[in-house]
């Protein structure tokens, strides 16, 4: 199986706790993105990435000190957000880490898909940026169809632990051979279903943790998933979702 997650804004240069294996499998369409990025002044980059002037000028200084070939942290180790710090790669067993290289793929607007292990420099791009390039008229439309091939599946399912804005640049192209398993995590308020976007951040990393640690193979086994209380609800799952609710 396969299993996609969303990228994180927050990243760090950490060469000490991996080496890096590859460079990331679409760097061509990587670097045209950043040289286009390179051309902008600082408040159009500013107006780009919708963020406070700190982080804007941070990101922009850095933006011009990175080099795509140097200095890179391996992918896993380079987010630094609520899902990786459940995630807790730095932890992983041997085995777990075997198991998330081959199984886990991170979407990014910048790289378009990820390996765990790919290369890369920390940036700041959303895949919903309003980024023309060449002849597209936005990161989706540019990146296409590559981030679903850089899946290479093989006749297996998708669990998808993304975010709706990356998982639509996988859904979109998807064939109708292909399987796509949504993991919903939330709580129940007056009898809805509701979303609490941190503790959904904090469960996607533990499953991916679950996943590693007890080499799941099946979707079938992603039902025993019990980690911060969360139950998956079979009255209200389908094949294609899988409802996980908590009482925290």
């Amino acid at each position: 199986m396969k299993i996609i997650i969303s990228p994180a804004k927050k990243m760090k240069i950490d060469t000490d706790s991996f080496s890096y294996e590859e460079l990331p499998q679409f760097m061509k369409q990587t670097e045209t993105i950043f040289n286009k990025l390179l051309k902008f002044d600082y408040t159009d980059l500013k107006e780009l990435w919708q963020c406070s002037d700190k982080i804007a000028q941070d990101s922009y200084r850095l933006l011009h000190e990175v080099n795509l070939s140097k200095n890179l942290t391996p992918a896993i180790m380079a987010y630094v957000g609520i899902q990786y710090q459940h995630m807790a790669p730095d932890l992983f067993t041997e085995p777990a880490l075997q198991y998330v290289s081959a199984n886990l793929r991170i979407l990014s607007g910048f790289y378009g898909a990820l390996r765990p292990f790919d290369g890369i420099i920390p940036y700041r791009l959303e895949m919903q940026s309003r980024l023309p390039i060449n002849h597209a008229n936005n990161l989706y439309d540019y990146w296409n169809d590559l981030p679903y091939q850089g899946l290479n599946l093989n006749h297996e399912p998708i669990i998808n632990l993304a975010s709706q804005e990356y998982s639509k640049i996988i859904r979109k192209h998807m064939k109708s051979t292909d399987k796509m398993i949504d993991i919903v995590f939330g709580h129940l308020v007056d009898g809805k279903l509701k979303n609490r976007a941190t503790f959904a951040k904090m469960a996607r990393g533990e499953m991916v943790r679950f996943m590693a640690e007890n080499n799941v193979t099946d979707s079938e086994e992603l039902k025993q998933f019990k980690i911060m209380e969360y139950e998956f609800q079979p009255q209200l799952s389908t094949d294609d979702k899988y409802v996980f609710l908590t009482t925290l």
